[in-house]
């Protein structure tokens, strides 16, 4: 198996890690869909002891740090056209725990100018066999809030099949929201 950091090609998509020489990119590209991404946003409840959110800089370092630790891949989706990539989102396989769990769950977001043309779903596609394959993880997690049709038609796309519904979930836009869970497993019996 390759190690960190890991590229991971789908025709004229490509995934991998931010580098700090992206950090013009990824800036134009998140403010660009501030109000696109909104709505399905983490955001963290208000905790005094929490510390502030880290630089573009202290976010790629602890990318790469969870990356190398396989404890999270989080790579940026990128569109080649014409012999240049472009950045058009970021898509994260967080949370892996090998040994008798051997899981994670999957996240994504994508630049609203080139939305329903079937590069989120590709990307998830294209994660999860990298997963199924070279990590030999068993099960995979894509959880989503119950309003967000675009991302349930991803879930559903990419094979991942509706499990149920987690109440309050995750911190999303200033509070605890229901999640959808979508699962998919390994077609490999790994013993």
């Amino acid at each position: 198996m390759e190690r960190w950091p890991y590229r991971i090609e789908d025709h004229e998509i490509s995934l991998r890690p931010l580098r700090f020489r992206d950090r013009a990119e990824w800036q134009k590209v998140r403010r660009a869909n501030l109000a696109w991404l909104a709505p399905w946003e983490a955001t963290r409840p208000v905790i005094e002891s929490d510390a502030p959110l880290p630089s573009y800089f202290g976010m790629v370092r602890y990318y790469n740090k969870e990356g190398r630790e396989l404890r999270s891949l989080s790579l940026g989706i990128w569109l080649r056209k014409k012999g240049r990539e472009r950045l058009i989102g970021q898509i994260t396989l967080g949370g892996i725990v090998l040994g008798a769990y051997r899981g994670g769950h999957i996240g994504y977001w994508i630049d609203q100018s080139v939305a329903n043309r079937g590069y989120t779903t590709r990307a998830v596609k294209a994660l999860t066999r990298f997963a199924f394959t070279e990590l030999q993880l068993h099960r995979i997690e894509i959880n989503l809030r119950p309003e967000n049709a675009a991302s349930k038609k991803v879930a559903e796309k990419s094979g991942y099949i509706f499990e149920g519904v987690r109440e309050r979930y995750l911190h999303i836009a200033g509070d605890w929201r229901d999640h959808l869970t979508f699962v998919a497993e390994n077609p490999n019996n790994f013993n």
